[in-house]
């Protein structure tokens, strides 16, 4: 299984479309076997899930998350949780065993990003 995790500097990045990278997990029996990162480069919000589908990612973990790239990435055959906070390698850790703990309010609800916004519990902003 390959898992992707936005990321930057090691942490969980809160915001998918805005992420500078991703940190990609392949994992067997419960175990991480590999890592490797991947810049996000100048990709929007549709270019991202490409992207990871062209990396043959089963999984993304994230902080926040709006729906049309939740339906873009499903569109792609990779599976959404959203509401992950921290070190990446942890987190993708804690999902290969079952044990991700998650915020519940992840979803991004804006279009606009005129005067701020907050995702989730609010550990995103702009």
């Amino acid at each position: 299984m390959k898992i992707a995790v936005t990321c930057e500097n090691g942490m969980v990045f809160q915001h998918f479309g805005h992420t500078p990278g991703f940190a990609i997990f392949e994992a067997e029996d419960n175990k991480i076997i590999s890592e490797k990162q991947l810049s996000s480069g100048d990709s929007g919000h549709g270019a991202l899930a490409t992207l990871l589908a062209a990396e043959n990612v089963d999984v993304l973990i994230c902080g926040g998350i709006g729906g049309g790239a939740i339906n873009a990435l499903s569109n792609a055959g990779i599976k959404v949780v959203g509401g992950a906070e921290g070190d990446v390698r942890a987190v993708a850790v804690a999902f290969v065993n079952g044990v991700l703990q998650v915020r519940e309010n992840f979803h991004c609800n804006h279009h606009h990003h005129d005067g701020g916004h907050t995702c989730g519990s609010g550990s995103c902003s702009h």
